[in-house]
């Protein structure tokens, strides 16, 4: 077994009224992927806040070990500097400023008193290339996808020269496509010397790159498994997780039919004056009341243009085609006109297009 880069010992950490964490203790190897799983409020992201000092030495009771070192975090630029990252699900970006500006955001390259520029986008190059992203360094954040700035958030972290890496549900906001990179880019990480501490929920994405998963439960520590010796299984990890059997992980569906047809496109063709080009072609389906619907597709195949074409069509499409809610034709000419009918559309990138957060 390789040397423990971590040791996290009875950790306690309370808040008005509750026990979020209680007498923790949690230890990772070097050069592991180490997943932490448990249930909404098991302490998992609370655990990792007191090690990255976002919960500061003092407000807690236990022992952080890392490296060999008692260490005791005053905030976190003090973890920063031990080597240890984290990102989390909520991403930490400027949109409004570079790739590169972001990458080294409080790490700038220069002097003291000025920035080098040139060296800057360089290094950011580099970075870049570490997390096989390729992109123009000057792009601003604001213009890239949910998965591409999830990668960069991780050169910004590897530009630090990070020892250990978190990751707090970092595949919740991604596509099937995005979610594999990631997991092969967490990989590719472990090899050249990361240690990486990954939450998740998607307990088939930790079966498959987990080298040793712990299960917190109600702020306790209730195992550790290893995935060398053949421990970790979904049932296994549901299991304690949730502290009993479940035999009927997927139950019967019970399908309420009715022959309603609550909304129907027929022929619907979108052309992107932007792009220069027809982005959908002939789109007819249903959908029948109480029925899901689903649409399926690689990257670019239209999926989110088709909803959004639908729900008052928000990025101007010349748009032909006809759709029909209850059998009566409807044109929807902007989104309130959609929310006015009681149709609702959930964006793909929830904090950037379906938040108002100022």
């Amino acid at each position: 077994m390789s040397t423990p880069i971590l040791e996290m010992r009875n950790i306690t950490k309370t808040f008005p009224g509750v026990v979020a964490l209680d007498n923790v203790s949690f230890q990772v190897q070097e050069h592991e992927i180490h997943c932490l799983v448990g249930e909404n409020g098991a302490g998992k992201s609370t655990l990792m806040k007191v090690l990255s000092g976002v919960h500061p030495h003092g407000e807690y009771t236990g022992d952080i070990i890392f490296g060999g070192k008692t260490l005791a975090f005053r905030g976190i630029a003090d973890s920063e500097k031990a080597g240890i990252a984290i990102i989390y699900q909520e991403l930490a970006l400027v949109p409004e400023m570079t790739v590169y500006e972001n990458i080294f955001l409080g790490n700038e390259v220069g002097n003291g008193f000025t920035v080098d520029w040139n060296e800057t986008i360089k290094r950011a190059h580099e970075m870049l290339g570490k997390v096989r992203l390729t992109v123009n360094p000057a792009t601003k954040v604001k213009d890239l996808g949910v998965g591409k700035q999830q990668l960069i958030e991780i050169a910004k972290a590897l530009s630090r020269d990070v020892k250990l890496l978190i990751l707090d549900e970092p595949t919740a906001a991604l596509n099937e496509d995005d979610c594999e990179n990631l997991l092969n880019l967490i990989r590719g990480l472990k090899e050249h010397g990361v240690t990486c501490v990954l939450i998740s929920h998607k307990l088939k994405e930790v079966i498959r790159i987990a080298d040793t998963v712990t299960v917190l439960r109600d702020g306790q520590t209730i195992c550790t498994l290893s995935a060398q010796r053949g421990e970790v299984s979904e049932g296994v990890l549901i299991k304690h997780m949730v502290g009993r059997e479940i035999d009927n992980i997927y139950p019967k569906r019970k399908h309420v039919r009715s022959d309603e047809t609550m909304l129907e496109v027929k022929n619907w063709s979108a052309y992107d004056p932007n792009l220069g080009r027809t982005i959908l072609k002939d789109i007819n389906f249903r959908v029948k009341k109480g029925e899901i619907v689903g649409f399926a597709g690689l990257m670019g195949s239209g999926r989110t243009e088709l909803a959004k074409s639908i729900f008052g069509n928000p990025d101007g499409y010349r748009i032909q085609g006809e759709m029909l809610m209850k059998g009566e034709s409807r044109h929807f000419s902007h989104p309130r006109d959609a929310i006015d009918s009681a149709v609702a559309y959930a964006t793909e990138d929830r904090k950037r297009n379906g938040l108002i957060l100022i």
